[in-house]
């Protein structure tokens, strides 16, 4: 069921993306699918009985990899990143546009 939800969730912004025509709409929808993949991963990746590595005085079993954990972290903060990039950009072409439509910022670059 976990994993209908995130398969929906990054279907959901995929559709977002083709068919929403707001500039700021499509970057939210590539919110949602980042956020949706990114709960994949960690929904694969997570195990019953495997303990955080941390310095302790006894073992208390299998300890977890940290490494896919900082790949996630850093999946997060490229995202975080690029919506934030992506957003700046979109302040540049409200500026010199109306509207943020992209069928209506086409019309006005065509040649």
């Amino acid at each position: 069921m976990l994993h209908a939800c995130v398969y929906a969730t990054i279907l959901l912004g995929f559709f977002g993306i083709i068919f929403k025509e707001n500039l700021v709409m499509k970057i939210i929808a590539m919110d949602v699918m980042s956020t949706g993949v990114i709960a994949l991963f960690v929904l694969v990746a997570a195990r019953h009985g495997v303990y955080t590595p941390i310095v302790a005085d006894e073992a208390k079993g299998a300890l977890a990899d940290p490494v896919p954990q900082a790949v996630i972290l850093t999946a997060i903060v490229i995202g975080f990143s690029i919506q934030a990039l992506m957003l700046v950009g979109v302040m540049k072409l409200a500026r010199d546009n109306p509207t943020l439509e992209t069928r209506e910022i086409e019309k006005g670059y065509r040649p």
